[in-house]
């Protein structure tokens, strides 16, 4: 085995370690791929297909079907709104901008449910490459470390109570873990109604690959059904309706996390310096401008219920 290979494997087996973040896999993943050191032989892409499918297979054992069910009902209006709104704005915007299709709605179906969860299941549906995944999630991941911080800063400015800077959490930052510590930093009756209503959230996964299926279907073939997010509605209905083996669900759980992050490792390996010059400032801004949109209206719908 080569120096490079062992570099490679050392990186794998670190990105196993339950500390190791999404962003931080990402961006080894990334310096990895830019200093020339993934060995040729080894098919990331491949790799990366198969595990995405797993692991939101195995996070479906961390819903709570019942729990998210009453929270959707309570603000289904809000919660269809902000994510079909998203996914239509984005859209539009993107096309108008003239980025990339399948990028532009990657980074809207991550700002519109939940940041890399929802790239990772609606990638496969619309048979995106490995360059148009890492982009998306490239970007959703720093603006998810900037609402960490900014989002309690904002609350407290406005003097936001904890059940309304919950809820603008939950709708506006990407990823769950963004959510929890931004909700956390804010005081524990945010905290709850901020992870309630994204794990509600989280459920829209289904529906949105579902028609993200739909909507980038090839014209000359059949529809493509994503099968993968059908396991990971057994997943719920299994942990939900079979509680005495919660213990069980919660160790695939966990175990999904960590592989979902050795796939974000495996995407940030098909980056580099190169391939982010040549995609422009486009997907950041474009990302940029659509979560500012959405957090600012999302706000104002909230200050004025």
């Amino acid at each position: 085995m080569n120096k490079k290979s062992v570099i490679f494997y050392c990186a794998v087996l670190f990105c196993l370690l339950p500390w190791v973040t999404s962003p931080t896999a990402l961006v080894i993943g990334f310096l990895l791929s830019s200093l020339g050191l993934v060995p040729e032989s080894i098919s990331t892409a491949k790799l990366t297909k198969k595990l995405l499918a797993w692991s939101i297979v195995g996070l479906g054992f961390g819903i709570h079907f019942q729990e998210a069910l009453t929270v959707t009902g309570q603000g289904i209006g809000l919660i269809v709104a902000t994510i079909f709104g998203t996914l239509l704005i984005g859209t539009l915007v993107a096309k108008q901008i003239g980025l990339e299709r399948k990028t532009g709605y990657l980074i809207s179906a991550g700002t519109s449910i939940c940041g890399g969860s929802a790239i990772a299941a609606v990638s496969p549906s619309i048979q995106a490459n490995e360059e148009q995944t890492g982009l998306a999630l490239a970007t959703v991941f720093v603006l998810n470390s900037i609402a960490l911080f900014v989002f309690p800063v904002i609350g407290h400015a406005l003097s936001l109570d904890q059940h309304t800077l919950g809820t603008w959490a939950a709708i506006a930052i990407h990823d769950t873990s963004s959510v929890v510590g931004a909700a956390s930093a804010y005081g524990e009756e945010a905290l709850k109604t901020a992870t309630t209503l994204k794990l509600a959230r989280a459920l829209w996964i289904i529906p949105v690959a579902f028609f993200s299926a739909f909507l980038f279907r090839n014209k000359n073939s059949k529809l493509t059904i994503p099968y993968f997010i059908l396991f990971y509605c057994i997943a719920i209905l299994v942990s939900d309706y079979l509680p005495q083996f919660e213990a069980v669900y919660q160790g695939i759980f966990r175990i999904s996390k960590q592989t979902l992050v050795l796939c974000l490792f495996f995407i940030g390996c098909g980056i580099s310096v190169e391939k982010l010059k040549s995609a422009g400032a486009k997907p950041l801004l474009f990302g940029v401008g659509l979560w500012v949109s959405i957090s600012t209206l999302s706000l104002l719908w909230l200050l004025h219920v």
